[in-house]
């Protein structure tokens, strides 16, 4: 989808959104005149206009996108969300439910039965109801277990046993096989047997009697090639293929640096059990750039913006807790040159400059490495040369920019010395935002934890401290040698 069908559609969504609300406005509104006045029939206009309203919304719904119903309805109040909610066609509500972030998918379930939970997990793949489960209630999951065949319900087994950062819990177990001794016709007559061909079939997998994959034949190949010809002859044997345990990172990697559409999942003995596609490699890369984004701030999960007040505290209160004690941190750091700023108030003035300066360069390096490690391009036998590369690059910019603010101190405020503190200060506190920035993802991620949750939060308390600490240890350490006088 190039940029401006991207822009399109984003502008429709948004237009359907606003008709929705409106829908609703309206609604809400004719609903309270009705209910205010006295007048016959009372009852048969409420009605009505009730159905007027409700129709109009259902043909609106039922025209959507599940993707775009799921938008619309993360936008909604909590009661205005439930009340369309319950518009939507039943057959719809699974894959709705997929569509939504997980804090809004959690208020929909809580607001459905079992029968309704139940009915709109069978209308899925055992792929797409693994994903729903760890939502679901226990009864509910048993039912659902139940309602399944034996091979889904081993499927549906195979699915949960994996991790969730693993193909094998993205893997989709739709797919097309055929065997190497037949002829393209008998290929081409058995494909015409399907109603539909999985989402996302460019290849079809070959495999023998015992399921075990021996290459792939593209879709391309199958159309053009003479239908006499055996599969032996046109399949690709030289293939890609991901392993049910490997990391969901770098199967996204792969598919982004080789433009794959799918890719053959096989188990530890070879045989082909599922197939990724780039559908899943999608959704998993926009769920995990939020995560990183939510957890650089100090956010758990992504938040529903209308949540109660209790939800949102409980997501917020963690980092903020941290973030209290490092401001006090920084606080009483301030207060141990309280004397020093009395004599010479320009201090005040300039101190969050450099705490500031070093916070920005430390949230650039540190981004950097987060996306590296997200990328596995880095690894610990490059630590030492890549802090050796950030210092220096923290040097420089430490004796320029700093050099440059010491300057601009130095005219506004007459003093060389002072403009000498701002430069050091400077160039300290990137060289402190720069060694940050490496070595907190770095401990991180060698301790079992997510080298981005809490770093943006981190990196500037340490440079807000220390920034201060620095220039106000600087400044102090001058005026008792006499070098910086008071008042200037």
């Amino acid at each position: 989808m190039s940029e401006s069908d991207q822009i399109q559609h984003s502008e429709d969504v948004q237009h359907r959104l606003r008709e929705v609300q409106d829908l609703l406005a309206r609604h809400k509104l004719v609903e309270n005149l009705v209910h205010r006045q006295e007048m016959p029939r009372h009852d048969l206009v409420e009605t009505l206009v009730h159905r007027q309203h409700l129709v109009e919304l259902h043909r609106k719904l039922d025209a959507m996108h599940p993707a775009d119903i799921a938008y619309v309805l993360e936008a909604l109040p909590l009661d205005e969300r439930l009340f369309v909610w319950d518009l939507v066609k039943t057959e719809r509500d699974g894959e709705i439910l997929l569509e939504v972030s997980d804090a809004v998918r959690e208020t929909l379930i809580e607001a459905m039965d079992a029968k309704e939970l139940v009915a709109a997990t069978e209308q899925l793949d055992t792929d797409e109801i693994a994903d729903l489960v760890p939502d679901l209630p226990s009864d509910v999951v048993d039912d659902v277990f139940r309602s399944l065949d034996h091979e889904e319900r081993e499927q549906l087994r195979a699915a949960m046993s994996y991790p969730e950062d693993s193909v094998g819990a993205l893997m989709d177990f739709d797919m097309v096989t055929v065997r190497e001794d037949v002829t393209l016709e008998v290929v081409l007559r058995y494909l015409r047997l399907f109603d539909e061909l999985p989402d996302h079939t460019d290849q079809l997998f070959v495999v023998d009697r015992e399921e075990t994959l021996r290459g792939v034949l593209p879709v391309d190949k199958l159309l053009v090639t003479d239908p006499e010809v055996h599969v032996s002859s046109v399949m690709t044997v030289e293939m890609f293929k991901l392993h049910a345990g490997d990391q969901a990172d770098a199967a996204a990697q792969a598919f982004q640096r080789y433009d794959l559409v799918s890719a053959p999942v096989v188990d530890h003995h070879g045989k082909l059990i599922g197939r990724m596609t780039v559908n899943a490699v999608v959704d998993y890369i926009r769920e995990e750039s939020e995560s990183e984004l939510l957890s650089k701030a100090g956010l758990k999960e992504g938040e529903d913006i209308f949540a109660s007040v209790w939800d949102s505290v409980k997501n917020r209160w963690s980092w903020l807790a941290i973030n209290l004690v490092t401001a006090f941190v920084a606080s009483r750091v301030i207060g141990a040159f309280e004397a020093s700023i009395e004599k010479l108030v320009a201090l005040a003035a300039l101190m969050p400059i450099v705490a500031g300066i070093g916070g920005n360069s430390g949230n650039q390096t540190i981004t950097m490495i987060v996306r590296a490690m997200a990328l596995g391009q880095l690894h610990h036998e490059h630590a030492r040369q890549l802090f050796i590369k950030e210092i220096q690059v923290a040097l420089f910019n430490g004796v320029v920019w700093g050099g440059l603010l010491g300057l601009i101190a130095w005219t506004l405020y007459g003093s060389a010395s002072l403009g000498f503190v701002m430069t050091s200060a400077m160039t300290l506190n990137l060289l402190l935002a720069a060694s940050v920035g490496v070595g907190v993802p770095l401990l991180r991620q060698r301790l079992g934890g997510d080298p981005a949750v809490g770093s943006s939060v981190m990196i500037t308390a340490v440079t807000d401290s220390g920034g201060f600490f620095i220039f106000l240890g600087l400044a102090t350490l001058f005026q008792r040698i006499g070098w910086l006088a008071g008042g200037g």
